[in-house]
């Protein structure tokens, strides 16, 4: 197993005191939770949870919160449709386990990203002690293989259905992972990109695990496009209450397919892992979901104003030192320095003023040129005053990288 990627980031930036790294909307506090179900009137989910019992939780979630979560799809999903997790991380890690490896399969990946959504395919191999029926008698070793597909911002960091069809093998590939909207660059793919990849899928038969863990938090709903859930007979969703509510601390999240044949595939993996939630977590999530409403226009209205906060540096303050392809979904943005620091550089830096960036590192094994961005979170309600301390550093700088990047040019 490989170190996580944002290892070296929890250690330079531990203690910092001013974060623009945090991906998650503004966290939701228990009171905030309890005052709007109180409003409601949800007299008997309050109940609840003051005397709930601590015996073991269904495996896959309780019925109540499958419910709920069902509610959120369409006809196609009922709670029978829905599995529950401690979180999306590991609901990503189990979905691969259940069909990468499917006859030493292929899997198709996109870079840069979140770790495990590269990763998982390859973490899922499987060593068989089993004796080969071969003369050999050497055991058998079957592994997975995956490709991995570069995003770019030079495509506005859309996937690219070409690569995506070059890169099948007709008879290989059967499981593909997807992040949309995307992260770390904050953009959504086009609906008629999506029907695109699930026309194509669909030809060859390929799972799509589709992480959506910023669904709903559009910038405008008008750009937002269907669950792969609901949209692709082989899609499965995972979400996680951590991005969109604010419910971090909950430690909830879920996976979602119509097809009841795959559902048991991931809940015989899920059974040998993380099979029972927490009842108080389960409670939290049904009282998250049903202010649901509430929390994202909230939450999306905070996202807004702080991305024309961030606009305002990147396109009209300093164009000529950074640059984004501008996001349109979640809170997170992708942005490259255009100065004379790289991203491990600049994090270095600004760690040194008490101030958190992820670096490029955080989303690639191999950081080249091209990918060497960085990404900012501007979730939070406190997020305006990192901002004044980054432009507080940009300000102290600025002539000093621009009479490199003079010196640069020269011929």
């Amino acid at each position: 197993m490989k170190e996580p990627w944002s290892k070296k980031h929890k250690q330079d930036f531990k203690g910092v005191k001013y974060s623009l790294s945090n991906s998650f909307a503004d966290p939701l506090s228990h009171k905030e939770l309890i005052q709007l179900t109180t409003e409601r009137q949800d007299v008997a989910l309050l109940e609840a949870y003051d005397d709930h019992s601590l015996e073991y939780t269904p495996n896959g979630g309780s019925l109540d919160l499958r419910v709920e979560i069902a509610n959120l799809y369409g006809p196609n999903i009922s709670p029978d449709n829905v599995l529950v997790f401690p979180g999306g991380q590991v609901a990503i890690q189990t979905a691969a386990q259940a069909f990468a490896p499917k006859g030493g399969a292929h899997s198709i990946v996109f870079t840069p990203g979140y770790q495990s959504t590269i990763e998982s395919p390859e973490w899922t191999a499987v060593i068989h002690d089993g004796t080969d029926h071969s003369s050999s008698g050497r055991n058998k070793i079957t592994t997975t293989t995956t490709t991995q597909i570069r995003r770019r911002a030079s495509n506005d960091w859309q996937i690219e259905i070409d690569q995506v069809r070059a890169a099948i093998r007709p008879q290989e590939t059967k499981f593909m992972i997807i992040n949309e909207p995307y992260n770390p660059a904050g953009i959504v793919m086009k609906e008629s990109l999506q029907k695109e990849l699930i026309d194509l899928c669909d030809e060859y038969g390929i799972v799509i695990l589709s992480d959506e863990v910023y669904r709903l938090l559009e910038h405008d709903e008008k750009d937002r496009i269907p669950a792969m859930a609901d949209a692709y007979h082989r899609g499965i969703s995972c979400v996680t209450m951590s991005k969109p509510w604010g419910a971090c601390g909950v430690t909830i999240g879920w996976l979602v397919c119509q097809d009841l044949s795959m559902m048991e595939e991931i809940w015989n993996c899920q059974y040998f892992g993380t099979a029972c939630m927490s009842r108080a977590s389960e409670i939290q999530a049904i009282m998250v979901l049903r202010a649901s409403e509430i929390i994202l226009k909230d939450r999306t209205s905070i996202i807004r104003q702080n991305k024309a906060l961030l606009q305002d540096v990147i396109e009209i303050r300093y164009p000529d030192l950074f640059e984004w392809q501008r996001p349109n979904a979640g809170a997170i943005a992708f942005v490259r320095f255009k100065g004379p620091l790289t991203t491990i550089e600049l994090g270095d830096l600004l760690a040194s003023r008490g101030i958190s960036i992820k670096p490029a590192y955080c989303f690639t094994e191999i950081t080249t040129p091209d990918i060497d961005y960085f990404r900012v979170g501007f979730g939070e309600r406190k997020m305006p005053l990192a901002l004044e301390k980054f432009v507080e550093i940009i300000e102290e700088y600025k002539d000093i990288w621009r009479n490199a990047m003079s010196n640069d040019s020269l011929p």
